[in-house]
């Protein structure tokens, strides 16, 4: 059987004890609780109780006052699961709902390759195939006479994209030109993405990068120019404001 909590005994004295002050002609309600209990305890004594009451109430007519006033409290008793005031409240009310994970979306700053990326490449593709096509329609390409091995041309340069090559022949052994100091620029650009991690599309973040790739360009341009426009017969370093220009596409 539930056990009745204590505030609401309290309760149920203190109602008893109003009721027998009305009953008995306005006793106070200290007094007329103390007979309360002692007729719920010893409901036998008949003359106590009959005295306590004030006003001659008989213990047969007390008795089936409080039983019912006991059975009033056991009816207005709360369930277990009850607060201090005997409310209650269903779980839903109390979390709040919504799903556990969050199904927002993340702005981005990334884009799908295709069709952003593609299709703009594409066009590029496309104008400058329709621009050479036209250019080579209307003018020759420069192409040098026949050669004649009688004749070597001097000075004897290599195309333009492989001067700085060539250039580089006149300074160190062919091993450390045309292998290790390539071979070392390209691998620091292979490590450069790793080296540089950081995500930001800004340049003025990107310092690392910008000045390793500006430094290969300018070191490469450089040493094309020279063996462009700064060497003459015998691959001799000359002036071309005073030697003139030998270069050729």
């Amino acid at each position: 059987m539930t056990e009745i909590p204590e505030h609401l005994l309290k309760r149920a004295q203190e109602a008893k004890a109003k009721a027998a002050a009305k009953k008995g002609g306005g006793a106070p309600s200290g007094e007329a609780g103390a007979p309360t209990q002692a007729s719920e305890t010893t409901p036998g004594d008949g003359p106590d109780a009959a005295a306590a009451g004030g006003g001659g109430v008989a213990t047969q007519e007390r008795a089936p006052a409080t039983a019912t006033t006991a059975t009033a409290a056991r009816a207005a008793a709360p369930p277990v699961a009850a607060g201090p005031d005997g409310h209650t409240q269903r779980l839903l009310t109390v979390v709040k709902s919504g799903s556990i994970q969050d199904v927002r979306a993340q702005p981005t700053d990334k884009v799908h390759t295709w069709p952003h990326l593609l299709v703009v490449e594409f066009v590029a593709s496309l104008v400058v195939t329709a621009f050479l096509l036209v250019f080579s329609a209307f003018v020759n390409a420069p192409l040098l006479t026949l050669a004649n091995f009688n004749l070597t041309p001097n000075p004897s340069k290599a195309p333009w994209y492989f001067l700085g090559l060539q250039e580089l022949l006149t300074m160190f052994h062919p091993m450390v030109a045309g292998v290790t100091i390539p071979g070392i620029g390209i691998f620091a650009l292979i490590l450069a993405p790793y080296i540089d991690r950081n995500p930001s599309n800004k340049p003025e973040d990107r310092k690392f990068a910008i000045s390793l790739m500006t430094v290969h360009l300018m070191f490469w341009a450089t040493l094309v120019i020279i063996g462009s426009f700064f060497r003459g017969p015998g691959f001799n370093f000359v002036f071309p404001w005073n030697e003139g220009l030998f270069f050729e596409l």
